[in-house]
């Protein structure tokens, strides 16, 4: 019944927006590339085109990612032609190759080829839809230099009007078409006369010669602004790297609608930043005519600031500065992150071991009780290191001279600071009450930072980066991960006061409002705009409120709770889908309508099969289930499992630790980051598990002596062991 239902749903609405009727162009626009132009190029005498342009336009820095790390010039151009992601096979970066001319008009050379190459990439281009979209509505188009000719082409390769370099076009032919592409290629020249070593690795460019090339492209610039119409809008954009580096890039926008402003769109939701399949559909905009569904990006707009071009400058150079920073102390950050807590693990083995399974009688007390507490400690302020990472980015490091000291600095500063906020107060004295204050920052900070426009989150270590370009605002995977085990640990925990007081029905009212709170945070389009998140979450969610209310958890309930989030979020993407602008969540359903939607399902599997050689995160994630099993759940000297004693004292960590388990699974499974959710899960995860349990051994030998046995007394019915049938 319910899929008949759906069905009827979407004909009805399907039969409620009828096809648009054929649109005409209105108006003129001209797209001028200028392959590897960053905001670092731009000075008020060295450029001065380009510096007015920024004063008197909109301008934003330009994530140019396509299919590969670093976009070649050629990969740019498709890139717009599309209004999807895009490459040039084999181009290695070379000019783009010369066109067939024939009388005014012009094609690409063997373009069926690049046609077929893009049609079998995961991200299936349709190459010529912005031409086609020209020529449907009566417009035609016009392509000045080789690799202009890629972007204005149609489906078959042909622009309508060819100059090979802005001199040799006709002074009527400016104003002759709709559509008007303009390459200028000298910031790229520079690097391919540079050459390369004998490695063949790209020798860098100096500064003297980059200077020099992008004066001359300004000088080329300003002579195609003053001889285009004055009514056209004029899209400007360093659409592609240069090197072997990527870097974020120079967009600016005049004419109608583009005054002096940043730039911004609905694909990024950040002022002074823009996407290159951006440019595809704001082109589309300004000539009046519809984006059809095959072009992903979001028209660029206007947000008006007073800002002086040097400030403009400067900020958006900065973006790329951060990003730079970024790209390059990242990895070693995940390796010293997770290395870490490997260590932690195995320390914490071998203290805990010989401490309890084989110290001798006459080891002193105050020995014993440092072992304990120098791990308790450890363990929580590994545990706060993951948001303290994002927390450093309230300052910005990348400034600095020496920006990986600082970042350093900044990231310990916080872990001491919430390592301290942890064992102050009266929380202190529950096994559980670090844990609590740790995971409940990390839920309120992350969650807050997506309710105010994710700053924190963009460029940070364990955050994303405009350079790889694949998420722009909302939860990444990294960050869904840590916000949702946290939400999940500080639910269990807070209802852990009216568990133990056996008031059952409060402490599931707890965990239910928790949970509506942050599935909404997570999954809402303007928040979060998580799609496999919220999957993951609602059935993490139930495992937890089941097992605190005391009732067993079966396989059929699983998938049941696992069908629910799957329900919910089809629910939130189709409200999107009804806006305007809808994200991402919008366009799946849209592509689940139109029968398209298996292709991005398939392409979200790949990208997780293919996570399992992300070998840090693999190892990470390998290593915290071996702890939790050979150390944690294995039985000690005293026949007790050290969590049993934690599961004793605290009612509620057990319902906590399979909840985050089951997060952690079904998170990998449905997410394209694939084994980095439970990594990244288990990095808060366990080692709050390992302070609440040391925490349960002190509070069992309150004098310093011997530990004494597991508590055997009648506990109330809240806190005692629940029945091994009620797991998974």
């Amino acid at each position: 019944m319910s899929l008949c239902a759906l069905l009827t749903l979407v004909m009805a609405v399907a039969l409620a927006f009828p096809a648009a009727a054929h649109a005409q162009v209105n108006g003129r626009v001209a797209v001028i590339g200028i392959p590897g132009l960053r905001w670092s190029d731009v000075s008020e005498h060295g450029t001065p085109t380009l510096w007015r342009l920024t004063r008197e336009g909109a301008a934003g820095a330009l994530s140019v990612r396509t299919t590969r790390g670093n976009t070649c010039p050629a990969d740019g151009w498709l890139t717009v032609s599309a209004g999807q992601r895009a490459r040039f096979p084999h181009s290695e970066c070379a000019l783009a190759p010369t066109p067939l001319v024939s009388g005014s008009s012009a094609s690409v050379r063997d373009w069926s080829r690049l046609v077929a190459d893009n049609a079998a990439t995961s991200y299936k281009a349709q190459l010529g839809l912005l031409g086609d979209a020209v020529h449907r509505a009566g417009g035609c188009t016009m392509a000045v230099g080789p690799g202009a000719v890629l972007g204005a082409a149609d489906a078959s390769g042909r622009v309508d009007r060819y100059a090979p370099s802005p001199a040799r076009v006709p002074a009527a032919d400016w104003s002759g078409c709709a559509l008007t592409m303009v390459e200028i290629d000298a910031v790229h020249r520079a690097h391919i006369r540079a050459g390369v070593d004998a490695d063949g690795v790209p020798i860098p460019v100096s500064r003297r010669s980059r200077a020099a090339a992008a004066t001359a492209a300004d000088r080329q610039l300003a002579a195609v602004l003053k001889a285009l119409p004055d009514d056209a809008t004029v899209l400007v954009a360093g659409l592609s790297d240069s090197g072997t580096t990527p870097h974020l890039h120079v967009a600016l926008a005049t004419g109608p609608g583009f005054g002096p402003a940043l730039l911004t769109s609905a694909a990024t939701r950040q002022d002074g930043l823009v996407t290159l399949t951006d440019l595809t559909a704001t082109a589309l905009g300004a000539l009046g005519l519809p984006q059809p569904k095959q072009a992903i990006g979001s028209r660029w707009r206007a947000e008006p600031t007073d800002a002086p071009a040097a400030a403009k400058v400067h900020d958006l150079d900065d973006e790329d500065v951060a990003a730079q920073a970024i790209r390059r102390v990242q990895p070693a950050f995940f390796i010293v992150l997770f290395g870490g807590q490997l260590l932690l693990y195995g320390l914490a083995t071998v203290a805990l071991r010989r401490r309890w399974a084989g110290a001798p009688a006459s080891a002193p007390a105050l020995t014993r009780r440092r072992i304990l507490a120098g791990t308790r400690v450890v363990a929580l302020a590994g545990a706060a290191a993951p948001v303290a990472s994002f927390l450093a980015n309230l300052l910005p490091w990348w400034r600095s001279e020496h920006p990986l000291p600082l970042l350093i600095c900044s990231v310990t500063a916080w872990m001491a600071a919430l390592t301290a906020l942890a064992l102050a107060g009266p929380w202190r004295r529950s096994p559980v009450g670090g844990g609590l204050v740790i995971a409940a920052v990390t839920a309120l900070v992350l969650g807050v930072d997506v309710l105010t426009g994710s700053h924190l989150q963009l460029n940070a270590l364990m955050g994303y980066t405009a350079l790889v370009a694949g998420r722009f605002y909302g939860f990444g995977n990294q960050a869904f991960a840590l916000f949702a085990v946290a939400a999940l640990l500080s639910a269990a925990w807070l209802a852990e006061r009216p568990l133990r007081k056996g008031r059952r029905t409060a402490a599931l009212a707890v965990v239910a409002a928790l949970a509506v709170v942050a599935v909404a945070i997570d999954g809402w389009p303007g928040w979060g705009s998580d799609f496999g998140g919220v999957i993951a979450m609602v059935p993490a969610f139930a495992v937890l409120g089941l097992l605190v209310a005391g009732r067993r958890v079966s396989p059929l309930w699983l998938a049941v709770c696992c069908l629910a989030g799957a329900a919910l979020v089809l629910a939130i993407s189709f409200l999107d889908a009804r806006r305007a602008d809808p994200s991402h969540l919008g366009r799946f359903w849209d592509d689940l309508v139109s029968g398209q939607a298996g292709e991005v399902i398939a392409r979200k599997a790949e990208a997780m099969l293919r996570s399992l050689g992300y070998w840090p995160f693999t190892v990470a994630a390998l290593g915290a289930l071996c702890f939790l099993y050979f150390v944690l759940a294995r039985p000690l000297r005293w026949r007790a499992a050290l969590l049993q004693r934690a599961y004793r004292r605290g009612p509620a960590l057990r319902p906590a630790l399979m909840a985050a388990l089951t997060l952690a699974i079904v998170g990998m499974l449905v997410n394209d980051s694939g084994v980095v959710v439970p990594a990244v899960a288990f990095s808060l995860a366990v080692p709050l598990t390992l302070a609440a349990s040391v925490r349960a051994l002190e509070l069992d030998e309150p004098d310093g002596g011997a530990p004494s046995p597991p508590p055997t007394a009648a506990a109330p019915s809240a806190a005692r062991e629940p029945r091994p049938n009620a797991a998974p």
